[in-house]
This record gives C-alpha cells, sequence and structure tokens, in this order.
C-alpha cells in the first residue's frame, strides 16, 4: 500500500511537471518532456509517445525510451525514431477498428488500459511485443496504456508505460490505481500543453506564410528585388549568431534568447515589405531612359529622322544647282556625326559608369545642338528636358525623384508594420526592420537616426542590406560586386560612419561574410 507522505510527494512532482510543460517552446523537447515525466511518476522502466496522424489513421512513434535496454529513440538528443518503427495502424484494411493493439484501441475507444500481465491479457495482440523481447532477452509485463485528449476532448495521442518497477526491489509489477490516475491527469495536461503548442506553431506558421506572401508579390512583381527579401534574412541571421558567439570587445555580453532570435528573423523577412508601393518601372529601371519601356529607341528614331532630313537638303541642294561634291561632304559628315552622339547616348544610357563633367556638358550640347520637328510640327530641341534630366544622371540610373520614391519604400514598410497588432515577443519588429536605412552619423533615412537611437538588431539589418546589395547578382544595371571590392566599400563605410563599426569588425573576424559568399554568391565573386 502506498503511504500518503509518498502520494503527497507524487502530486506535487505532477504540480511541477504540469508547470514545466507549460513553459515549453520546443515541440521534441515537450513531447521527451512528457514520456519523461510520465516514466518518473509511474516508476516506469519503459515507455513510448505516440502522436495521431493528421488523417487519423496512424499512431506515429515519437518518442520510445527503455532505460534497462538503453533504448533512446526521438527528442531533442536522442537517435530519431523515423525508419526505426513503422506506424501503427488504428484500422484492419477491411475497415474494422484495430482493438487488438493496445495503443490503437486505446486511441480508438479513448480508454485507458492497464494489463498487470502481457502473457494473461485477454483480447489484445501481443507478438510483436514478444518478437522484441525475445530479441532483446528483455521481459515486457505490465503495460499502462493511457489515451492523449485535448481540451476539446480529441484524441491527439497516446501514452503508453512499460513495466512498472517497486521503488525497493526494483522488480517488475503491476502499474496501481494511483499511477494510473497520476498518469491520466499527466496526460490530460500534456495533450492540452501539447495542443497549445501545435496551435502556436501553426500560428506561426500561419503568420510566416503571409510574410512569405508579401515577399512572393515583391518577387512577381520584380525579379530583382525578391532575391533580395530572402537573402538579407540569412545573411542578418549569420551576422546575428556571430555577435551572440563574441566573448571579447563591446559586444561580449551581447546575448540572444530563441525568442530574440525569431524576432529578428520576422523583422529582417519584413523589412521590404514597403516595396509593394513601388512602381515597378523605377524598381526595375535598368537604363536611364526606362519607363515602362527604354525611351533610347526614340532617339535612336529620332538621328534615323535627322539623317533623312540631311539626305532631303543634299538632294535638294543638287537639284538647285549646288556644288554636288561639297553637298555630299556636308552630307556625310552630318551623319558621322549623328552616329558618334547616338553611340554616346546609347553608352550614357547605360548608366554603368560615373560621367564626369564633360560628359554631361557634351549630353546637353547635343541636346541643343539638334533640333527635329514633333508630330504637331513644331521644331523642338532633340531632348526634352525629362529625357535631359535622365541622361544626366551621374551615377546609376536614377534620378533624384526616383530616388525618393524608392526611399519611400521604408517610410511604407514602417507605416505598414506599425498597423499591427504585434504580441509583446514580436514588439520590436517595426523598429528592428525600420532602421535598416539609418546611418550611425544620423544622416540616414527616414528617421535621422544616430547610433545610439537604435537597436544592435537593427544596426546588423543595416549591414546585411548593404552587403546583399552590393554582392546581389541579379540586379538589371550591375553585376555583383566581388568580395574584395565589397568589403572595401563596407569598411569605408565603417569609417565614415554609415554602419556600426564593431559589428563590421564581427562581420569580418567571425568570417560571416565568407560563410554567406559560399552559399549565395558566384565563384568569380569570391576573391578573398
Amino acid at each position: 500500500m502506498e503511504t500518503l507522505d509518498n502520494l503527497f510527494r507524487r502530486l506535487e512532482q505532477l504540480n511541477d511537471i504540469g508547470a514545466s510543460l507549460s513553459n515549453e517552446r520546443n515541440l521534441d523537447l515537450l513531447l521527451e518532456k512528457i514520456l519523461l515525466a510520465a516514466k518518473t511518476i509511474t516508476g516506469a522502466d519503459g515507455g513510448t509517445l505516440y502522436l495521431l496522424s493528421e488523417d487519423h489513421q496512424h499512431l506515429h512513434f515519437e518518442i520510445v525510451r527503455t532505460d534497462s535496454l538503453g533504448i533512446a529513440f526521438g527528442g531533442a538528443s536522442a537517435e530519431p525514431t523515423s525508419g526505426k518503427f513503422p506506424d501503427l495502424c488504428l484500422y484492419r484494411p477491411d475497415g474494422l477498428p484495430n482493438n487488438s493493439m493496445v495503443a490503437a484501441y486505446a486511441a480508438i475507444t479513448g480508454k485507458t488500459v492497464n494489463i498487470a500481465d502481457a502473457d494473461t491479457a485477454v483480447g489484445f495482440d501481443f507478438s510483436g511485443t514478444r518478437q522484441f523481447d525475445e530479441r532483446t532477452g528483455y521481459r515486457s509485463r505490465s503495460f499502462l496504456t493511457v489515451p492523449l485528449k485535448n481540451h476539446e476532448s480529441e484524441i491527439i495521442g497516446v501514452l503508453q508505460l512499460i513495466n512498472a518497477l517497486d521503488p525497493i526491489t526494483r522488480q517488475v509489477v503491476e502499474f496501481s490505481p494511483a499511477d494510473q490516475r497520476l498518469a491520466e491527469s499527466l496526460a490530460s495536461q500534456a495533450a492540452i500543453a501539447l495542443t497549445n503548442r501545435q496551435l502556436v506553431e501553426q500560428m506561426e506558421t500561419l503568420f510566416e506564410s503571409f510574410i512569405q506572401l508579401i515577399n512572393l508579390a515583391i518577387d512577381e512583381k520584380s525579379p530583382y528585388t525578391g532575391g533580395h527579401c530572402q537573402r538579407v534574412p540569412e545573411l542578418t541571421m549569420l551576422l546575428a549568431d556571430a555577435v551572440d558567439a563574441t566573448t571579447e570587445g563591446p559586444l561580449a555580453d551581447f546575448r540572444l534568447t530563441d525568442k530574440d532570435r525569431y524576432e529578428l528573423r520576422i523583422a529582417a523577412l519584413m523589412h521590404d515589405c514597403g516595396k509593394v508601393t513601388t512602381p515597378v518601372h523605377v524598381v526595375d529601371k535598368s537604363t536611364k531612359l526606362q519607363t515602362l519601356f527604354d525611351r533610347i529607341h526614340l532617339l535612336d528614331t529620332r538621328f534615323e529622322v535627322l539623317k533623312r532630313d540631311a539626305q532631303v537638303r543634299l538632294w535638294r541642294s543638287i537639284a538647285e544647282g549646288g556644288e554636288r561634291h561639297a553637298a555630299e561632304q556636308r552630307y556625310r559628315e552630318f551623319c558621322r556625326r549623328c552616329d558618334a552622339d547616338r553611340e554616346f547616348l546609347r553608352q550614357a544610357n547605360v548608366g554603368s559608369e560615373r560621367m564626369g563633367d564633360e560628359d554631361i556638358e557634351r549630353v546637353r550640347r547635343i541636346g541643343s545642338d539638334y533640333h527635329w520637328r514633333d508630330i504637331d510640327g513644331n521644331e523642338v530641341p532633340f531632348l526634352s528636358a525629362d529625357e535631359l534630366e535622365n541622361l544626366t544622371i551621374r551615377a546609376g540610373t536614377l534620378t533624384k525623384a526616383e530616388r525618393q520614391i524608392i526611399n519611400h519604400h521604408i517610410v511604407a514598410t514602417i507605416r505598414m508594420l506599425e498597423q499591427l497588432p504585434w504580441p509583446k515577443h514580436l514588439k520590436n519588429v517595426p523598429e528592428y526592420a525600420g532602421g535598416h536605412h539609418e546611418r550611425m552619423d544620423g544622416k540616414g533615412y527616414p528617421k535621422g537616426l544616430k547610433r545610439e537611437q537604435m537597436s544592435w538588431q537593427a544596426r546588423m539589418m543595416g549591414i546585411a542590406d548593404i552587403f546583399e546589395a552590393l554582392t546581389a547578382k541579379d540586379r538589371p544595371y550591375k553585376e555583383g560586386m566581388k568580395l574584395s571590392q565589397a568589403l572595401k566599400i563596407l569598411e569605408n563605410f565603417r569609417n565614415n560612419g554609415h554602419i556600426d563599426p564593431d559589428l563590421f569588425d564581427v562581420f569580418l573576424n567571425s568570417g560571416v561574410y565568407r560563410r554567406y559568399a559560399e552559399a549565395f554568391l558566384g565563384e568569380r565573386q569570391i576573391d578573398c
């Protein structure tokens, strides 16, 4: 007979276990805790935890433990159960319940089965158990099989305990009524904790799917930015892990919990969600004259019109008695100048090289020296004001107004993220995601924050965003930089107050850039 003190002790264990289960976030650890707690509270030598399949047709082995045999499968650290144990079918091929299997019977009926001795049990098939005993020399005798019911009384799994051990003699005994009640109470708490954890994971999966949906929309909108939305989170987390592992310097005390990592990852995934508002023709602007199409072809046509007009003047001059040789010489010279200027504008339109003052002056001269008649018959300058503004962009392909449109995406990102009712563990997402265009010297945007006003996480994302943009090999207006060149630019950014110097040191010294390069860059780019 169990003493009252021992019973109270086990009840206290049950309460402690319940609190522990409710706090566990990792599903594998939770399953492991459930089985180990059940074994401890009932004094069982072995046990198995099954979960019901989504189609409610099978029981899957999740955790298997037998102390006396040293068997441990499943859980957070043990060998996985996959391929070791076949699923248990709840129904036979003819559709009838598979009530001969104890675990299946418990799952189907929702009833606890307490068997004192498998050798004398009636109505259940233990042939598989006996084969196991023959192979291992084990003696499976007493069984306690408890269904796991959630708060809606739905069966979600089965807890099976084997061979209760007398606490003094260590001999195998049957599971007592007290063992059964404690196991059923634990199973009830465990089922609720397990269901809650599964619901949380499902909600997190759904939430992340919505994020991926936004990124997919950006990807579909522009193939040149979709990859950016996927790579920045990878680089951010590489840097975060390296910072977390740092034991020296200003970041020696910086540590990230699992919740911190999840929050940072969500922020990184959503850091450019505002790009859904950016016009496609600006995001994808690969040449200076590109809008919905590259307007350089309009200039080609105008040059052809000018040359045609010059040819008309040639034949008119000859027809009116002019000196033929001189007229032809003027015509050929004009055509050569047109071809040279056209080729110059085509090169300027690419935007791959920085334009100097002489180049800009030549564009302006071409725009004013040539004239042509528009569709209304008016004589107008060769280049319109908008074309002139675009072709005189000193670097890149974007005008000042277009850069403001691009930069507005971060304002849109912040507005979008601040509209969401973030739970406590994700409350910093808007700050992390919204700060990746700020600078340490306060010259960034949109808020002009300085280093001390920003979290380490926001500063990490700033480095990740810049480095990905420099090395990206799928942009329409440039090739991906080599590592040495990108690192040199980051070093300059560190020196001029653009990025955090301490984080850059970790980025460089820990080899984060190299690990990222091996995963995402081309072989040609990896030169250091």
